[in-house]
């Protein structure tokens, strides 16, 4: 059995003794986006100390808490606060939360994160439908060997945010007047922001929007054959020839603004969502 494997089974022991139900919702709240968590009835929170090997958030604005509880009657189980490359952490710890999630029954992920857009038809408090991205991190979490438990050495990434779920939010979106767009996101280490050259260079190779987290989540929740949603709040507007600067607190408050039309467009997902 493998170091990684060993190490998931440790932590899995860890949680098994406040729940031992499955938990086949997943759900990852990105920066000021912790609203969701009102709307959950929880039976369970677990601060990210108390589990062996996981990752502890340094970002202020992540508390750093696994919550087991129910939505629409459905079990899930949520991190409130993410883990970032810029953090110092590997790509492999930064995905080990996922890699966890997968052992306690999650096969529907659905991952939120804040961003800047270089679309000229976004605007501060959109909402965006993830429905492709591009990672450039400089690196990948299955570099290395891999665990064929986990997942195959050569994962297929044709369908990386599903299809299926992105009609269904288009639908609710539709129905509930939200203004979602829907388009591709792509993910730099940071922390730093981006220069204009930079923004203009995101634009020119496709991305709507940028962020720093995400896609290693998504490639290994597809790794682990998981179907993944994700969306992002638009908290900063990139363009290079009205660049102004931006500072966290503008950017938390443009997202827990925005945040209410998130969590609703999330909690009629996960009510109309079917499990396999």
């Amino acid at each position: 059995m493998s170091n990684l494997i060993n190490k998931i089974k440790e932590s899995l022991e860890v949680i098994r003794k406040f729940s031992t139900e499955k938990y086949p919702i997943g759900i990852i709240l990105g920066t000021g986006l912790g609203g969701l968590v009102k709307e959950i009835e929880i039976e369970h929170q677990i601060n990210y100390d108390q589990i062996p090997h996981f990752p502890i958030s340094t970002v202020e604005s992540h508390h750093g808490r696994l919550i087991l509880g129910k939505v629409s009657g459905k079990n899930v189980v949520v991190m409130q606060g993410r883990f970032h490359f810029y953090e110092g952490y590997s790509m492999k710890e930064i995905t080990y939360p996922v890699r966890l999630m997968k052992f306690l029954g999650v096969k529907i992920l659905l991952i939120s994160n804040a961003c800047g857009c270089m679309n000229r038809d976004y605007r501060k408090g959109d909402l965006m439908i993830i429905e492709d991205h591009i990672n450039l991190l400089c690196d990948n979490p299955l570099i290395g060997k891999n665990e064929d438990e986990l997942g195959p050495r050569f994962p297929d990434m044709s369908e990386p945010y599903s299809k299926e779920l992105i009609n269904l939010a288009q639908k609710i979106a539709d129905e509930k007047n939200i203004k979602v767009h829907t388009g591709v996101y792509v993910a730099v280490p940071g922390p730093n922001l981006e220069t204009k050259a930079e923004y203009k260079f995101l634009s020119a190779i496709g991305a709507d929007v940028v962020g720093m987290s995400t896609v290693p989540e998504n490639i290994v929740a597809n790794h682990m054959g998981m179907k993944v949603f994700g969306i992002s709040i638009v908290t900063d507007e990139c363009f290079p020839e009205n660049l102004k600067p931006v500072v966290l607190e503008d950017i938390i408050q443009a997202a827990n603004s925005a945040e209410p039309k998130m969590t609703s467009l999330f909690l009629e997902l996960i009510e109309r969502m079917q499990i396999d």
